[in-house]
């Protein structure tokens, strides 16, 4: 058995922006996924995030500010609750599927620390994580493959449907059968255990953030500096 024949979960966020430090989240589901592909549960958020919701951001996952006031709870009592909820998912040695979890868990992170609650590197400090990253998996088991890395792309590559997208249990579904289905095409990754998979995406994440560091300096940007951490982004106050 490996994790590809096990059940997984699967967690997405939705949010206000891109900047781990500044940005809420405004969405987010946390969904079971069985060894068929079928969600057995899901838990899904809508929350008020305190601040307006960028157009922009609307635009793409098309929750608008008012019905995040109107609909949404307080940013505090969805923070506490997505928290709690993640932290048992992963205390309970399901492998947890994350799509470019350097963000998603780093944000949600920050949003812990707004509110006064406990960070996810605490509730979890002496409990192994079992992350798995389709972004991070994809460049390191198929390198030079051309073409984007988003989620939609990578369902596409790897045949997995993606309904809705934008909407986080589409997003969070499809991530996890696009991590199953690559590890099927990618052997080796399939037949990793889950806990030292999370060890090979620490490194191959180190090492694709310094790739893409030497490159932007030789190319655009001398200064350029590319957050090697994964999947937490450490606290620098």
């Amino acid at each position: 058995m490996t994790w590809i024949s096990e059940p997984v979960a699967a967690f997405d966020l939705e949010t206000t922006g891109t900047d781990i430090e500044t940005d809420r989240i405004v969405s987010a589901a946390l969904v079971a996924v069985e060894t068929d592909g079928r969600v057995s549960r899901e838990r899904t958020w809508l929350l008020d995030p305190g601040v307006p919701i960028p157009e922009q951001a609307t635009a793409i996952h098309g929750i608008s500010t008012r019905r995040a006031r109107e609909e949404g709870v307080p940013a505090a009592q969805g923070i506490a609750e997505v928290a709690e909820s993640l932290v048992g998912a992963v205390r309970s040695g399901t492998p947890l599927v994350v799509m470019n979890a350097r963000y998603d868990l780093s944000l949600l992170d920050r949003e812990c620390r707004r509110y006064g609650l406990e960070p996810l590197v605490e509730r979890l400090r002496g409990t192994p994580a079992h992350v798995i990253d389709p972004l991070v998996l994809d460049k390191h088991a198929d390198r030079y493959r051309k073409g984007r890395r988003t989620l939609q792309a990578l369902c596409e590559h790897y045949g997995v449907s993606l309904d809705r997208a934008h909407d986080a249990v589409a997003d969070a579904l499809a991530a996890a059968r696009a991590a199953r289905r690559m590890g099927t095409v990618h052997p080796a990754i399939g037949a990793i255990a889950p806990a030292d998979l999370h060890e090979l995406q620490v490194r191959a994440a180190a090492e694709q953030a310094a790739s893409l560091q030497s490159y932007l300096r030789r190319t655009s940007n001398p200064e350029a500096t590319v957050e090697h951490a994964w999947p937490v982004v450490p606290y620098r106050g």
